[in-house]
């Protein structure tokens, strides 16, 4: 594809809709070192803070949808797991084996529902301890290697078969969540193959998050990686793609700097910020 061509694409404008839905596909690291601490203050597995940040957002996008008559179908979901034995859908439960899943779907059948504690105000300028509800899609798993080139080879597929069903809908987005190290390859040249697909709006969009026990400071949607500590997230982020002007005029109102340049990738954010990172990277256009 010409760059003439390429930056035509870059439009980002398509109307999400039920007659013309947009797809999200979310890639987990489930490998061994999976099961290290992530940096911060409060030091959680790296499983636990990938599931924990799928799980909340996929609530979030079930209430983004939620309208009087029930969930309108505006986005396809996958979550594929990659490690311990093999490289497909994650989903439990009623959605078991399945790949792109209605979020109707989604929202009616999470695998379980867990109980938390939450603390919230009390009225007093104090907080409280209160019980939760936490539904469950994807379970904290770390076990085998990390092949990452098969897990982005999967995405391509799906993205490849959705903008042919979908030409003029608004591009595929994947969130690849890792730690970063693959074990199957240099996952750059599959990373650019799933990068090129496109519909007439744009070209897929590849998000990483980088979890990592190496240390450095944390780092939320660079446009260079000058700070980055290590080769695996200078790796990452340039394979991510750079934000849509959308995201980014979002992505400034929410207090980040944003740029030309700046690209959909963090490093070792805490739970909160994962979560503002995913939610920024599936935000697309008003639904309709």
């Amino acid at each position: 594809m010409s760059p003439t061509r390429r930056a035509e694409l870059m439009v980002y404008t398509a109307e999400i809709s039920r007659t013309n839905p947009t797809c999200f596909i979310f890639l987990v690291d489930q490998s061994a070192s999976m099961v290290d601490p992530i940096g911060g203050e409060v030091k959680q597995r790296k499983a636990d803070v990938v599931a924990d940040a799928i799980n909340r957002l996929l609530t979030e996008l079930s209430v983004k949808c939620a309208k009087e008559e029930g969930v309108r179908d505006y986005f396809h979901i996958a979550v594929i797991g990659y490690g311990h034995t093999s490289v497909g859908s994650v989903f439990g439960g009623a959605l078991a084996g399945r790949d792109l899943v209605p979020i109707s779907e989604v929202a009616d059948n999470p695998a379980r529902i867990d109980e938390r504690v939450k603390k919230v105000p009390d009225g007093a300028g104090g907080l409280v301890e209160t019980s939760v509800t936490f539904p469950l899609w994807l379970e904290p798993v770390a076990n085998g290697g990390t092949p990452m080139v098969r897990a982005l080879s999967y995405a391509d597929n799906l993205v490849a078969g959705w903008v042919e069903q979908h030409p003029d809908g608004f591009p595929p987005i994947v969130l690849n969540l890792t730690d970063g190290e693959s074990t199957d390859g240099d996952p750059s040249a599959a990373a650019a193959a799933l990068a090129a697909r496109a519909s007439s709006d744009g070209t897929a969009l590849l998000y990483n998050s980088h979890v990592s026990d190496t240390g450095g400071s944390p780092t939320t949607f660079p446009d260079s990686d000058a700070d980055l500590p290590d080769a695996y997230a200078r790796q990452l982020f340039a394979m991510s793609s750079v934000l849509p002007s959308g995201v980014r005029s979002y992505a400034a109102t929410q207090g980040y700097r944003m740029s030309d340049a700046t690209r959909g990738f963090v490093y070792n954010a805490d739970i909160v910020s994962i979560v503002d990172f995913l939610d920024i990277g599936t935000r697309a256009t008003e639904l309709r």
